[in-house]
């Protein structure tokens, strides 16, 4: 709001200052949302078990801090994804998920994603393809080689 203020006492136009103090809302609500997403792992004190617990809202802006969260060189037999604390948004964020559970799975790697709710579960079942039939092979050739 002070920032509004200045802006129309500044440049005696109230449109550049409610720009001005939406383009700055617009701004921290980014910052805020940022802010409520996360990943803490987990390494299984008996074998190379590693469980990733996402915690907040996994969508657009989120994919590419989920994307590298992940550490695909690490010795680990199983890797366990738990989103009960986490929301799936939209198509970006599904491709996501698909995307780093089909690199662990070109690796050999075994993945269980457990925890969704109702409205992930249903989003995942409509767009998600790392549980389909060849879902490595069509993501390649849709994406090229997968990194």
């Amino acid at each position: 709001m002070i920032a509004t203020v200045a802006t129309v006492v500044y440049t005696h136009n109230v449109a550049i200052g409610v720009l001005v103090g939406v383009m700055l809302l617009g701004v921290f609500f980014a910052a805020k949302i940022a802010q409520l997403f996360g990943i803490r792992k987990t390494l299984s004190l008996d074998g190379p078990e590693r469980t990733c617990i996402v915690e907040g809202q996994l969508r657009y802006g989120s994919s590419e801090d989920f994307a590298d969260a992940f550490n695909f060189e690490e010795a680990v037999d199983k890797v366990v994804i738990d989103v009960s604390r986490a929301h799936i948004w939209n198509i970006s964020s599904v491709q996501a998920l698909d995307m780093e559970i089909l690199k662990f799975r070109r690796k050999g790697v075994e993945v269980e994603l457990i925890g969704m709710n109702e409205a992930s579960e249903t989003l995942i079942e409509k767009l998600a393809i790392h549980d389909k039939p060849g879902a490595l092979e069509k993501l390649m050739a849709h994406c090229g080689r997968i990194s």
